[in-house]
């Protein structure tokens, strides 16, 4: 009995304190859920107003109207840069007409055709300049012999202006080369160091004309010299070849959605047997228009193939502003067979600006880094796009004292004055910008 009485005992014990445990847990439990209801609620009716504040606007600098929210987590520009850069790459681009070709290398190799991508799409530059000589042997190369820096003969501003262009281009009177035997008889002959070439490359220009009473001074073999370096420095020539199927074949360019034809070929000399040897068909010189028949049928050809043409023309009388009638003569033909401007060289000396048929011509640039003589000079900048010529600028400059300089001031509108004083059809404005 004893023992069945602790039993009941025991148990009945057990059952007073699990109860006398959940009555206290129960409780607190209740009271903490009620607690955590009404902090939900006071969160709630704190944070409500901030959430449906209207947003404040800011104006920025640019005047546009920007929302400022508070409360919202601000977005960062890194991802904002990112999807812009998605959604700019989503955009499809677009395709140049002369895709084709410029997906076939061995086409453009072919037919002397380069590319360049334009400082401003849809319009190309192009900077013309006269003659250049860089033969140790003459004065010109005073200021530049010792330390190889043409920024010494060419003033840096006039470079700044020649770089800036989509594509600069000038006469290259003389052969490079270490070879060949002065012709006979010829009072002035030129020859630089191949090295020099890179002289091109410091100023910026995309295209020599060869066409010439010089480049073949030092006979065939200087002459060939002449086209490897140019070659090798991936300076594109025109007007002179080992043949005369390379001498008269155009260079064209692919700036954009244009493709422009540059030609070139010379006058000079003016004899039947000339020192300065037209190429033949298995012989190198340079391309001759004193008969500009071959020329006519070549400006024909690259106008068909593009969408504008550059005839630079070696042509005139030396030291002479005065145009002879041979230039009169053939720049209409260059303008009716095609070409749509026209930049002559040759007198050493500024002629006049013309317009034939609404084609500017500028009969000759002078000499631009030539010789120790002190000789007004300049460069002409031409502005197109898909309509034909947008702006043309010609630009003061002076040959003095062995260097070129940028013309300002008094002494750039004296050269202005000077051109508009010689040039008919034309207007120049105090900048040098022509109308006609």
């Amino acid at each position: 009995m004893a023992k069945k009485r602790s039993r009941k005992y025991k148990k009945k014990k057990r059952i007073r304190f699990h109860r006398s445990f959940f009555l206290p847990f129960l409780i607190t439990l209740t009271a903490a859920v009620a607690l955590g209801v009404l902090a939900l609620a006071a969160h709630q009716w704190i944070m409500e107003p901030v959430k449906t504040k209207p947003a404040e606007v800011v104006r920025s600098d640019h005047g546009n109207e920007t929302p400022r929210t508070e409360g919202v987590e601000p977005v960062e520009k890194e991802d904002a840069a990112g999807d812009e850069e998605e959604s700019v790459e989503a955009e499809p681009e677009t395709v140049s007409r002369y895709q084709e070709e410029l997906d076939d290398p061995a086409y453009m190799e072919e037919n002397n055709i380069y590319t360049v991508k334009p400082a401003e799409p849809g319009r190309v530059t192009m900077t013309f300049a006269g003659d250049i000589l860089f033969d140790d042997h003459y004065a010109i190369t005073g200021t530049v012999r010792g330390s190889g820096d043409i920024s010494q003969g060419i003033m840096p501003e006039v470079i700044e202006r020649m770089q800036a262009a989509d594509i600069m281009m000038l006469n290259n009177e003389f052969a490079y080369s270490n070879r060949g035997t002065p012709t006979a008889d010829k009072q002035f002959t030129f020859r630089a160091r191949p090295e020099t070439a890179a002289y091109l490359t410091d100023l910026g220009v995309d295209i020599v004309s060869l066409a010439n009473n010089h480049a073949y001074d030092y006979g065939p073999t200087a002459l060939e010299d002449t086209l490897d370096t140019l070659r090798e420095k991936g300076i594109p020539y025109v007007g002179a070849g080992r043949n005369i199927a390379e001498a008269r074949k155009p260079v064209y360019y692919i700036v954009g959605d244009l493709k422009i034809a540059f030609v070139s070929a010379t006058q000079i000399e003016r004899l039947d047997t000339p020192d300065t040897k037209e190429a033949t068909e298995t012989s190198p010189g340079v391309f001759r228009c004193w008969n500009g028949a071959k020329l006519l049928e070549t400006i024909r050809e690259a106008a068909q193939n593009s969408d504008f043409v550059v005839a630079y023309i070696h042509w005139g009388t030396e030291n002479q502003a005065e145009l002879d009638w041979a230039q009169l003569k053939q720049a209409p033909e260059l303008i009716a067979a095609g070409a749509n401007l026209v930049i002559g060289d040759h007198p050493h000396c500024l002629q006049p600006i013309g317009v034939i048929q609404g084609v500017p011509v500028i009969y000759s640039l002078g000499n631009f880094w030539f010789n120790s003589k002190t000789l007004d000079t300049g460069m002409v900048e031409v502005t197109i796009d898909e309509t034909g010529i947008v702006s043309y600028q010609f630009i003061p400059c002076l040959q003095s004292g062995c260097k070129t300089t940028l013309l300002q001031g008094a002494e750039k509108e004296r050269v202005l004055a000077y051109m508009r004083g010689i040039s008919e059809g034309v207007r120049i404005d105090e900048d040098g910008f022509v109308s006609w």
